[in-house]
């Protein structure tokens, strides 16, 4: 699991969008970066998360914030979910889980009693220089947008 914690530099990624756009850590220099690592792609705690990341998108933006979601989702289901849900932020379709690995958050879960490996659903604020200024691991899907604005 993740041993990133705040201060690290946060580990450069390039991975694929929903539209098949490449999209680069260095994109967001000079910008502070709302990173959210999610399960699946149009299940019930992710579309909660997500609605609710949606719903104070411009509270980000007015503090300067991006907003970026990551998940091993192909592009196809990253752009069906953003279409039914109206999400006004990109999704990285990290089939090949690079960027899930480089920042640590692939390894064993535990769900009605069977232990499987996927993502833990965590969140990484990221300063304008690249820094991590804040790692939320126990996500609150409801109200997750407070959690990081507070």
């Amino acid at each position: 699991m993740t041993t990133l914690k705040v201060g690290d530099n946060a580990p450069q990624f390039e991975a694929k969008d929903q539209e098949g756009n490449t999209v680069k850590l260095a994109d967001y220099a000079g910008k502070k970066l709302v990173l959210f690592f999610y399960p699946k792609a149009s299940t019930p705690g992710c579309t909660a998360e997500a609605c609710n990341l949606r719903d104070n998108y411009q509270s980000f933006l007015a503090k300067g914030y991006d907003v970026l979601g990551v998940s091993a989702d192909s592009a196809k289901r990253q752009q069906n979910w953003i279409d039914k849900h109206q999400l006004p932020f990109s999704l990285l379709a990290d089939e090949d889980k690079s960027v899930i690995n480089a920042f640590g958050v692939w390894g064993p879960k535990k769900f009605m009693g069977k232990s499987y490996d996927g993502i833990h659903r965590t969140t990484f604020v990221i300063d304008k220089t690249g820094i991590i200024e804040d790692v939320i691991a126990k996500v609150k899907t409801k109200a997750h947008a407070a959690q990081i604005l507070e």
